[in-house]
């Protein structure tokens, strides 16, 4: 088991965690969050799934043990993605042949389709936590209606990332009208993250969620003037934004007009909102 001290960032900690940088990982084999197997908490979910045709999507796959287990267990429906040439490469020829299951190089915020479960296996810690508020719009974008996000999240911080760490509530403000959330303490994770691990089961609801560009914001305090003031609207749900303040995620029970929140922020006429398109089809 690689998971000793959960390290992952061995080359060089300020890179860009782009495409080269996750390939050189796995060039490198210096993925240290790797378990060697599929984490027993999401194995224990996976027994419970009856429907053996349900579509699966695991983003950010690694090595992909979950894919690996849910065909030993029968399932029909299975695509991992991932960003890194030669770990694709790697799996393209370990699963050749098999038709329940699709390989995908690319990235995951990219992608289109329309999934019944998808699965969280150290994805969303690989990730800068700036990207948080674009990771739940995308997720809830590609499950399909009463769609499941699946898996597990760190409940711990770290000096430095990737990983990147987090806690129950800060999880609870994020996917908050999203998602129907449920959040557990996991209770058979692998030793080396015992009581550090959460198990989150997240079901898409149909409230509206949509993602926008935001420009003029310079500090937390004003973010949080800005948040506060949408966050009010009739209709809205939950609001979020990016680390970087670039991008705002509002989830709402109708739609909210660009006028109206334009409307809202215009007291500072640094600020504008652009909604993000996205084609998903």
């Amino acid at each position: 088991m690689i998971d000793n001290d959960i390290k992952c960032c061995t080359i060089s900690c300020d890179r860009t965690l782009d495409q080269e940088y996750w390939n050189s990982q796995y060039v490198n084999d210096t993925i240290g969050w790797d378990l060697g197997e599929v984490s027993p908490p999401i194995k224990r979910y996976i027994d419970k799934i009856t429907n053996k045709n349900a579509a699966i999507l695991i983003p950010g796959c690694g090595n992909t043990y979950e894919a690996e287990y849910l065909l030993e267990q029968g399932f029909t429906a299975i695509t991992v993605i991932d960003i890194a040439q030669t770990l694709v490469k790697k799996l393209r020829n370990k699963f050749a042949g098999n038709k329940n299951i699709t390989i995908l190089l690319g990235d995951f915020f990219d992608h289109s389709g329309q999934y019944d479960f998808i699965i969280e296996q150290t994805f969303f810690c690989a990730l800068p936590p700036k990207m948080r508020p674009r990771y739940v719009y995308q997720m809830h974008q590609l499950l399909a209606p009463k769609g499941k996000l699946v898996g597990l999240l760190f409940n711990r911080e770290f000096e430095s990332g990737p990983p990147f760490g987090g806690s129950w509530l800060e999880y609870e403000l994020l996917f908050k009208g999203a998602f129907a959330v449920n959040l557990s303490v996991a209770t058979n994770s692998v030793s080396t993250r015992t009581e550090t691990e959460l198990f989150i089961e997240l079901k898409k609801n149909n409230n509206l969620v949509n993602l926008y560009n935001f420009t003029g914001i310079t500090c937390s305090d004003c973010m949080k003037s800005v948040s506060y003031l949408i966050a009010k609207m009739e209709g809205a749900i939950n609001v979020s934004m990016s680390t970087d303040f670039t991008e705002m995620l509002i989830v709402s029970s109708n739609e909210i007009g660009i006028g109206k929140l334009q409307s809202v922020i215009a007291y500072d006429q640094k600020y504008t909102i652009n909604k993000i398109s996205i084609n998903h089809n």
